[in-house]
Parts: structure tokens; sequence; C-alpha cells
């Protein structure tokens, strides 16, 4: 069986193409990654896989069956998370939980058996009697999380389910899907985090509609031909703008903390640091730096641009 697979999937919204001609396909038990900015297409993608929105042209098929044709079969085997997911905020996490096993028709006898695996892996337990909306936001997540799972789906989709989340909170959410991976179950996961997206088995980076790469991170960061040098700098959007006059805009990125370049013409390090030298303040100067996914995004993005 096929968890899901994406075949050449079109969708408009009026002259807008949010969506031309994706394709992939999601292994059983994977944490599947999509990876891209806001209006990148990744919601549209996913309310299509679980059959909230339909496509103009291509076809999805959920667990090998089509999702237009299918949707109660794919509502009732997977666990959708959306962007804002709706807690009961003046019920307890107890409730919450108890009224997501009710929507989902899971029997009376199996939702408190539910509800104690579920304290035990997202640590909400202590908390069971609190109110939802006196909750931190990482706490919320994990007990949407939590609700998703009463009706224990086989395939999961999370639509950016960190986002606004502290760092903290991130990296304990990320744990338990980790949890949940080694059980078996299946996860497409939406994020704009590039260190989320290196946690994923494997990734499409996607912009404008498009899937720029499709592989593992680090396959992704490996085919990348090309070196990186950055160069530190305290006013690093002074330094992006000198480079722009003796360097084609794509091959320089702009960082917070300095400007990576993009050594397109494999002049090499003494080469690049003498070509440089002259837009550089004494303390500013080109180190190598192996390539990341947010170097390759964006190079595939500013690629992207120049097609269009």
């Amino acid at each position: 069986m096929i968890p899901i697979k994406v075949e050449n999937i079109h969708k408009n919204y009026g002259e807008i193409k949010a969506l031309k001609g994706v394709g992939f396909q999601v292994n059983e038990g994977e944490i599947f990654g999509l990876i891209g900015p806001d209006g990148a297409g990744k919601t549209t993608l996913m309310r299509m896989i679980v059959s909230l929105l339909f496509p103009d042209e291509g076809n999805i098929l959920f667990m090998d069956r089509d999702v237009v044709s299918n949707n109660a079969f794919v509502r009732s085997h997977v666990g959708y998370m959306p962007q804002r997911f709706s807690l009961y905020q003046d019920l307890s996490v107890e409730e919450n939980l108890l009224f997501f096993g009710d929507l989902f028709n899971v029997p009376k006898e199996k939702q408190h058996q539910r509800l104690e695996r579920l304290y035990n892996f997202s640590r909400l337990g202590p908390f069971k009697k609190r109110f939802a909306g006196a909750l931190s936001g990482g706490m919320k997540q994990k007990l949407a999380l939590s609700c998703m799972l009463m009706h224990e789906p086989e395939i999961m989709i999370l639509d950016e389910p960190t986002f606004g989340v502290d760092p903290v909170s991130r990296l304990e959410f990320w744990n338990i899907l980790g949890t949940l991976r080694d059980q078996g179950i299946t996860q497409v996961i939406s994020t704009p985090y590039m260190d989320e997206a290196a946690r994923c088995d494997r990734i499409a980076l996607i912009y404008a509609g498009n899937i720029l790469a499709l592989d593992a991170p680090d396959k992704i960061i490996a085919d990348f031909p090309y070196n990186i040098y950055k160069i530190a700098s305290e006013v690093p959007h002074i330094l992006f703008n000198n480079l722009k006059s003796v360097m084609e805009e794509k091959d320089i990125q702009l960082f917070a903390d300095g400007v990576h370049v993009i050594d397109r013409n494999k002049m090499g390090i003494n080469e690049m640091r003498n070509f440089l030298k002259a837009y550089l303040k004494d303390d500013e100067e080109p180190a190598q730096s192996n390539a990341n996914l947010e170097n390759i995004f964006l190079d595939l993005m500013h690629e992207q641009k120049e097609q269009v």
C-alpha cells in the first residue's frame, strides 16, 4: 500500500495558479515535509489530501483510494491538524480529548484507555483538568495533536504545527513526532523552518506552486554542486548592497549575521578573497562554509523567479 500518491495536481483560484502540476509519493512510516514560505501552495495541497478541497486537474490517492470519490474513507483514516486547530478553550484538556473521541465515534471503553497513553507521551497528564484556554502555546499544540490521535489514524497531516511555538516546545513536539514515526505512523508535515525540514525523512521544497527539489535533506545538500563562502558582518545589508555592484544577485544571499556567496564559477577561496578584497572591510573575510537547506532553497527560488 502507498499511503499517499499525488499525481500532476493543478489548482487555481481565479487567475492565481496555486499548484502547477505537483507530484510526489509518501512512503509508509516516514515523515515527509512540505517546505516553503507562505503562499507556496502547502496548505492548498494538504487540504486536497484530506479531501477538503478538490483538484482542478490530476489525482490524489490516499491508501490506494481516490480522495474525490472516497472522502468518507479518507476522513476516517486520517488525522488532520490545520494551522488553527479548533480547541474548545472553556473545556479542560480531558474534556477536549473526550469530545474528539466522541466526534470520531471511538467507543467509550477505548476512550479512557487512549487518554492514558496520550497523557504519557504528551506529558499533559498533570494538566488534564486545566482549561485549554489557560495552556501555553506549546501545550495547546500538544493537546491538538493528542485530539487528532484519539481515533488512532494511520496517516497524519499537520499544517505548520509549530508555528508561533517557542524553541523548547518545538523540540518537544518534534520528539513526539519521532516517537509516532517509530510506531509506524506516516506523517506529512508542512513547515517554513529549515531546522525542522532537516528532521524529516524526505522533503519537497515548494515555491509558487512548483516543487523545486524532492529527496532526503542530506541528499539535497550533498547534490548541491557549488562551494559556499560566508562573510560575517555587523552590517550585512550594506555588505550585500556593495557586493551587488560586482556580482550577480543570485550568487549572494543576505542573512542576519552576514552574507553567503555562491562560488558558481568555482574560483576557490583564495581567488574569491582577492576578487572581493576591495569591497570588504578589514574585519570582513570570506570563509568556507557548508551549504545548508536554506542556501539551496534560496538558490532554487531565485532560479524559479528567473524562469517566470
